[in-house]
């Protein structure tokens, strides 16, 4: 950070002697400004790589500087400082821009902490992502900006947009184009947490504290120390955890389970649903307090029916994805099965095309996709929900023999995907033993391609 420059606008003298004090013992050179007027005249000789300035100004507020910044020099951050319990002043500063704040009696660590992350905002090229938003139609240009946008800000970001769309695609590519984007990028899905045991995973829990609390254990915030924390579906929060979590946000600061005091953390939160967080604070799930602290800034992903013009790009990535997932060769995708895409509503999103094509793709033994590879969902007719369950092979379900629900409920463990992979690898282990490894009567034998063989051999690390 060596001959980097900060510009103080702060009109308390000792204020402004601690901040030169504090950025001095990291290398950097600082410039003073006690007033509003001051600091447009400094910015206008030289373009500082960081603004701190104080909320309450003599000649107005640190807002107006804010937004003088923000217009004029946009490639400069801004901190506000604030008298502790402003709240709203601070949330009101990062909705006009401003990367991050720190309350009045000044915290030197988080001081250090918010200078730290700003100056590397400097270091990191808006293109060194591994992520990225498929498409070239407005919707999608408009959400890029914005992502670019909030990247160089710490507010916490609420992404909201149907299930399926890509949320957590935006909150990756938000952390990677930020200044954190060296540190860890922890995602949670909270509505697949059992309730009792939310609190222990976000905050953490120290030995003895319930029972079966053998050990110390940190929790998530503690594990994305200096990076992101992304709770997907945060709408599912219990209250309790709610009232924990907005504390956290305030305070900066968790206290895991059983311990007797907090623990400082650093971390920038984003969250999504597929909810409407406002319909659901307006109906008492979800507190109005913690809605109005991580809603800071809100990002709408569309569905994918209101950008058809990008399904041949997302297509077109995806298979390649696939394709380099299994290392297994490309495959192109014909004019016809495009068109079939293009009149589908895709009701399940980008997730569904995903593996709309993935089927096709295992499937099909031709180089080019057709439109009669692909198998897309409908709604079952009365005749067809009327009809019995699957037969197999042609036996009735009658013939077959009863399953004990409750043994096979047991067998799952809690797992389905795991139980099914499992059960999948059971099965194609031993055909492949009855047919002496033949892949080709193996597949013959099970009714599959010898492509769909392959690709699930490579999926279960059978095809060795």
């Amino acid at each position: 950070m060596a001959n980097q420059t900060v510009l103080l606008v702060d009109d308390e003298p000792d204020i402004l002697q601690l901040l030169e004090i504090t950025l001095a013992r990291m290398n950097l050179n600082t410039m003073r400004a006690a007033s509003i007027a001051d600091a447009q005249a400094l910015l206008a000789t030289q373009t500082p790589d960081l603004c701190l300035t104080d909320m309450k100004l003599p000649d107005g507020n640190g807002l107006n500087l804010i937004q003088h910044i923000q217009t004029s020099y946009p490639d400069v951050p801004v901190a506000m400082i604030t008298a502790h319990g402003s709240v709203e002043s601070a949330i009101e500063a990062l909705k006009l821009g401003a990367f991050d704040f720190v309350t009045k009696p000044l915290a030197l660590e988080k001081l250090r902490e918010l200078v730290g992350h700003a100056l590397e905002l400097r270091n990191n090229a808006e293109d060194s992502s591994d992520h990225t938003l498929i498409g070239s139609t407005p919707p999608m240009v408009h959400l890029r900006e914005q992502v670019r946008k909030v990247a160089r800000s710490q507010a916490p970001v609420h992404i909201y947009g149907e299930s399926g769309t890509g949320k957590e695609v935006v909150a990756r590519l938000i952390h990677d184009l930020g200044p954190r984007a060296s540190k860890p990028f922890i995602a949670v899905n909270c509505a697949a947490i059992p309730p009792d045991l939310v609190e222990s995973e976000l905050f953490g829990h120290r030995k003895g504290a319930f029972t079966g609390a053998h050990s110390d254990k940190p929790g998530l915030f503690q594990a994305a120390a200096g990076g992101t924390l992304f709770l997907d579906e945060v709408a599912d929060l219990p209250m309790q955890t709610q009232v924990k979590l907005l504390r956290a946000i305030q305070e900066k600061a968790v206290r895991p389970l059983g311990a007797e005091s907090e623990e400082t953390t650093d971390v920038r939160l984003l969250s999504a649903t597929h909810k409407s967080l406002a319909i659901e604070a307006r109906n008492g799930h979800f507190r109005d307090d913690l809605y109005y602290r991580i809603n800071v800034i809100g990002l709408h992903v569309p569905p994918l029916r209101e950008r058809k013009a990008d399904i041949p790009a997302l297509a077109e990535y995806l298979l390649t994805k696939v394709a380099h997932d299994v290392d297994l060769g490309t495959e192109s995708i014909g004019a016809d099965a495009i068109d079939a895409l293009l009149d589908y509503d895709f009701p399940g999103n980008i997730r569904e095309l995903e593996n709309i094509l993935l089927r096709a793709w295992a499937l099909t033994d031709g180089n080019v996709i057709g439109a009669d590879d692909l198998l897309f969902a409908k709604e079952p007719s009365i005749s067809e929900s009327a009809l019995p369950t699957a037969t197999v092979h042609g036996t009735h379900p009658a013939d077959t023999p009863p399953v004990d629900d409750k043994l096979l409920l047991e067998s799952v463990e809690g797992n389905l995907d795991q139980y099914m992979a499992s059960l999948e690898g059971r099965i194609l282990n031993a055909a492949l033993i009855k047919h002496r490894w033949n892949k080709t009567a193996t597949a013959k034998a099970l009714g599959v391609s010898f492509r769909s063989l392959r690709y699930r051999l490579k999926k279960l690390g059978l095809d060795d």
